[in-house]
């Protein structure tokens, strides 16, 4: 075991330096597992100011020229110093608990870690494929959605997921709240820590066969082509009842996802993944970006993952039915009052 951890202390080191110095690390040269693999492990964040989907004011642009970006960064930075140098209050008194509309920060403000940096590529937008940057919804694939934080809420099953502290559906997405993760590698099995919901997939990339249970986030298969972890995800549960923030992020029986984990330097994984669902969307579409082991450089907060301890004392969900059912009772009586 020592002879491994030092293996790998003074490889990562030298390409460390290497890096610093400017000098390109060839395919070969990449990280690497004491048992030969390209080395993903390590705690990466994938925070950025690029959205998913590209912004209206950007239609038919595909990328921003360098003075856009550093304009957008100089902005973010101080926008970030800003709200650091602003108290929040400890308590929220009514409206959203994150931002208020006076400006003000709510009680929850402090789980935002959003980042300072756009993509290297200057897109703008996460998503590559379909060329529009948009997710290619079915024309029916929204019907039904309701706005984050309406009601009713006449039982537990009316809140998200993520209210449920259950999940956000598909975790692939690396991006959002707590967008920070953890890889480890053995030579059979590649294992995802994601800080959000602190869920963990477990990757098998030995060639064992799939068991055809579904699960939360996919049955998932790796591989190595090169230097690229392609991870294949199947057999997604069907869960039509449960709300989830996103609508493409749900999982579904006929969901298909394929990520791929590209080590190109000391610092940095180029992950790409697409998603095909044709109950969904008229086409498998595309989204990359770079992770980061460097988070400062990301403009978020440096160390391990916290303890994302959602579900001990979730008061939020019995308080917002309590809160639904005094409303009941206040609209109750104002009739009552009727003549």
């Amino acid at each position: 075991m020592e002879m491994k951890e030092g293996w790998f202390v003074s490889m990562y080191a030298i390409v460390a330096v290497a890096a610093a110095l400017g000098v390109t690390i060839s395919a070969q040269d990449v990280p690497r597992t004491p048992w030969g693999d390209p080395d993903l492990q390590g705690i990466w964040v994938s925070s950025t100011l690029t959205p998913l989907e590209r912004p209206s004011e950007y239609r038919g642009r595909e990328f921003l020229t360098e003075e856009e970006v550093a304009a957008l960064e100089t902005a973010a930075l101080a926008e970030e110093e800003r709200r650091l140098n602003r108290p929040a209050e400890r308590a929220p008194t009514g409206g959203d608990v994150d931002y208020r509309p006076d400006g003000s920060l709510g009680a929850d403000a402090f789980w935002f870690d959003e980042g300072t940096a756009w993509v290297p590529s200057g897109r703008t937008s996460l998503i590559v494929e379909p060329p529009d940057g948009r997710i290619p919804y079915t024309p029916t694939a929204r019907d039904g959605e309701r706005p984050y934080g309406t009601g009713p809420w006449d039982s537990h099953m009316d809140l998200d997921t993520g209210e449920r502290c259950i999940s956000d559906g598909l975790s692939q997405i690396w991006f959002g709240d707590n967008p920070n993760h953890q890889i480890f590698q053995t030579p059979t099995d590649v294992v995802i820590v994601h800080e959000m919901y602190r869920q963990r997939r477990i990757i098998p990339i030995d060639g064992r066969p799939r068991t055809g249970i579904a699960q939360w986030n996919g049955e998932a298969s790796g591989r190595w082509e090169g230097n690229t972890l392609v991870v294949e995800s199947r057999h997604f549960p069907d869960r039509p009842a449960d709300r989830f923030r996103h609508v493409w992020r749900a999982p579904a029986a006929t969901l298909h996802v394929v990520e791929r984990f590209t080590r190109v330097d000391a610092q940095r994984i180029d992950y790409e993944v697409t998603i095909a669902d044709p109950t969904r969307f008229t086409r498998p579409w595309t989204v990359r970006f770079p992770l980061s082991a460097d988070a400062a450089s990301q403009g978020v907060t440096s160390g391990p993952l916290f303890e994302f301890a959602c579900h001990e004392g979730n008061y939020a969900l019995p308080n917002v039915l309590r809160g639904a059912r005094a409303q009941d009772a206040t609209r109750a009586a104002v009739r009552s009052d009727r003549p």
